[in-house]
């Protein structure tokens, strides 16, 4: 279930600017990621508010096209996959 005040920012604001903002903020935490791993930089306090921003924004992207229990079983299946995969890595790299 949606937080009430992000349900309400998609209505005020609407979807269109909404879903624009979802691309934005994606934009920024990749930024900040690449600026810690290509330039070292000590950023991690930026990375979290982007991470924040990013959370929050495809909250209200999942509202906005009505995905979210999609989105919740699609990610269950891909951690079932991690899974299987680092239980295969793990047989071929035993030592």
């Amino acid at each position: 279930m949606i937080n009430p005040v992000l349900k309400r920012a998609l209505q005020t604001w609407g979807e269109q600017p909404q879903m624009l903002m979802v691309v934005e903020e994606m934009s920024e935490l990749m930024k900040e990621v690449l600026k810690n791993i290509n330039r070292k930089k000590d950023n991690i306090d930026a990375i979290i508010e982007e991470t924040a921003d990013v959370e929050i924004m495809l909250e209200q992207l999942k509202e906005n096209y009505r995905i979210a229990e999609k989105v919740e079983a699609y990610k269950a299946q891909k951690i079932k996959l991690i899974e299987q995969r680092l239980n295969d890595w793990d047989k071929t790299h035993a030592a």
